[in-house]
């Protein structure tokens, strides 16, 4: 059945952020990557109305087309690119926040994580990508950047430009029926939002801790860039900005730092409490020098590494990474107050 363009405007209108208008086009990936950033932050939604005439278009093509096109690869699109780099980076924050307690997290979650994420938008449209090599690389990459938040962004980098080099058309498929489409869609919706949900109804404090833990981590990546930073800024407030010009408040332009500042007082007081924890694993009383950091390190080390611990390789190993990220986070400078802002 031909798909018809005032329907495919009227699902965007009423259901674009959820991906309804995909879904009606048969563009289930596409659906599933709105339903788990809400319509790309409202931007991406907002930017397909111009593009509905051509997904429609598309759709009906497909449906009287015998067989894909054969040893074609598609165009290099640099937006695509674009794309699975942030969703990479963005599914690799929402693990970071629900599955980072898990052992060897940044071996096995992480990178699958990030790499299904890049995958996803790979898979946008009639294109996808080499499932084996995407995820190869995201996993080959995580290593490198073992035990640290920022390995997040070498890994997405990584396995969208493997992504990008194993480029094909999707092969046609006998269409499915909707219930299967709904019931796929749904395993993966509740893949991706349970440990989430999970995280915040069963453990609130320690998910707030993560979330203001990688938020300062995220922000301090661009540190170093002023004004990569303060567009990271815009888009962190973006939606709180928006419910608040719908919900009509008279101070929306007046406030800009006073938001900011609430954001930033919230992560910097879990990031003090990280200090201090830190201080309390290595056994150390605050303000100790870096000699004594590095000295109670190396004597810690020794005493709970697994390769000496046969016995009780669990614990051994529960406090041997305890002990490498306190002493990661004492390792670490601490900025001035105002250097997020």
């Amino acid at each position: 059945m031909a798909k018809g363009l005032l329907v495919t405007y009227a699902l965007w209108a009423v259901g674009g952020p959820a991906g309804l208008h995909h879904l009606y086009l048969g563009r289930d990936s596409h659906a599933l990557l709105w339903m788990l950033t809400l319509g790309g932050g409202g931007l991406g939604w907002l930017c397909e109305f111009w593009k509905l005439p051509s997904f429609v278009a598309q759709a009906n093509r497909a449906q009287g087309q015998r067989q894909s096109p054969r040893g074609v690869t598609p165009p290099l699109s640099p937006i695509r690119f674009a794309a699975q780099v942030i969703v990479g980076i963005y599914f690799g924050l929402v693990a970071l926040i629900s599955l980072s307690s898990m052992v060897n997290f940044y071996i096995v979650a992480l990178p699958l994580a990030v790499g299904l994420g890049v995958l996803l938008v790979a898979a946008v449209g009639n294109q996808t990508s080499d499932f084996k090599n995407t995820l190869g690389a995201a996993f080959l990459t995580s290593p490198i950047f073992y035990g640290r938040p920022i390995a997040i962004l070498p890994i997405s980098v990584a396995a969208s430009i493997t992504a990008q080099k194993h480029r094909r058309y999707k092969a046609l498929v006998v269409p499915e029926p909707l219930s299967v489409r709904l019931y796929r869609l749904g395993l993966a919706y509740l893949a991706f939002t349970g440990p989430l949900a999970y995280s915040a109804l069963c453990n609130t404090a320690a998910t707030l801790s993560y979330v203001a833990e990688t938020l300062g981590s995220f922000l301090n990546w661009f540190s170093f860039f002023p004004l990569l930073g303060r567009l990271m800024e815009f888009v962190l407030l973006l939606p709180y900005r928006i419910w608040r010009l719908l919900m009509g408040d008279t101070g929306f332009n007046s406030s800009y730092f006073q938001e900011w500042e609430k954001l930033y007082e919230f992560v910097h007081s879990f990031q003090d409490e990280k200090r201090q924890l830190a201080y309390q694993v290595l056994g150390l009383s605050e303000g100790a020098t870096n000699e004594e950091i590095h000295r109670s390190y190396r004597e810690l080390v020794k005493v709970w590494h697994p390769d000496h611990n046969l016995d009780q390789t669990e614990e051994a190993q529960r406090h041997f990474l305890e002990i490498q990220a306190a002493y990661e986070v004492l390792s670490q400078p601490r900025k001035p107050r105002g250097s997020w802002r």
